[in-house]
């Protein structure tokens, strides 16, 4: 049963009013006359229109903290728009109809208003569609949440992402093996913001990796034939092309992979920890 769309005041308030901010100009110079200032001022206000106000986007909350004393900063990933942050007024109070909508792994519809780095949160709608997430998978879930916080960059759009986290959800929510699911998932990240190049081709050699032979996988560079010296984790050929292919039905694919893409995540992460990551070492060994 799908619960009514919750539609939020939009006056502005002490909440919002901080983070407000002008649009940029995002038109060429127009030519020096009245017509092309008209022309030129027109652009600007349908563009800043277009981007202001948003409805019935397709988004997940990823993580929410407190703001003020009766409001949250909701972080959602959303299909069309990336990661945006908005600000959810009144979602604090006892009676409020946000604070049982506004859950992680839960399909939603939201809109929003503004056009500072935290809009306003205008209406959220619960579309249903996904089993619930419990157990192992639950923690599974805050671990693929935490990952796109600390790897996205805000208003950075990736629908191909937003659609595999959707399949992953039901993946997990169905008890599919959680390593696989994982690993499928932390690849496809890294190849959607950028630094996930591809396994299968040695790129010193610009050939196909040898099944038999053993790598190291550079994070800015990619795979190569391993050195003695190297301190990279080491992978064999086969490891590679089968991650590449996404077949994880290997039990050695599965543990090198596991290595690698754990070290490939901490480069990328700066070496910032990840919470989630070291509760599932400890408690599944993934």
């Amino acid at each position: 049963m799908s619960l009514p769309s919750t539609h939020v005041d939009e006056q502005p308030d002490d909440d919002t009013a901080q983070t407000a901010s002008s649009v940029p100009a995002t038109v060429d110079q127009a030519p020096q006359t009245s017509r092309g200032r008209r022309t030129a001022t027109a652009e600007r206000r349908r563009l800043a229109e277009k981007e202001t106000r948003i409805a019935g986007q397709p988004g997940f909350v990823l993580h929410s903290y407190p703001y003020k004393e009766t409001s949250l900063i909701v972080d959602v990933f959303t299909r069309d728009y990336g990661r945006i942050a908005l600000v959810a007024k009144g979602a604090k109070r006892p009676h409020s109809k946000l604070r049982g909508v506004l859950q992680t792994f839960q399909p939603l519809s939201v809109g929003w208003s503004g056009k500072s780095d935290i809009r306003t949160l205008t209406e959220a709608e619960w579309i249903g569609g996904l089993l619930p997430l419990e157990k192992s998978a639950l923690l599974c879930g805050f671990y693929l949440n935490e990952l796109l916080v600390k790897l996205l960059a805000r208003d950075d759009p990736h629908p191909m992402l937003f659609d595999h986290y959707v399949s992953t959800l039901n993946q997990l929510a169905h008890d599919e093996p959680p390593p696989i699911v994982l690993r499928k998932f932390e690849r496809a990240l890294l190849k959607e913001t950028g630094v996930g190049g591809r396994l299968s081709i040695d790129a010193q050699s610009g050939e196909p990796v040898s099944p038999d032979e053993m790598y190291v996988v550079d994070p800015e560079r990619g795979p190569r034939h391993a050195l003695p010296a190297d301190t990279f984790p080491r992978v064999s050929g086969k490891t590679l092309i089968d991650m590449e292919g996404e077949d994880y039905s290997n039990a050695t694919t599965q543990l090198q992979s596991k290595f690698l893409m754990r070290f490939l995540l901490s480069h990328h992460l700066g070496g910032t920890p990840l919470n989630t990551r070291q509760i599932l070492l400890d408690l599944m060994q993934l």
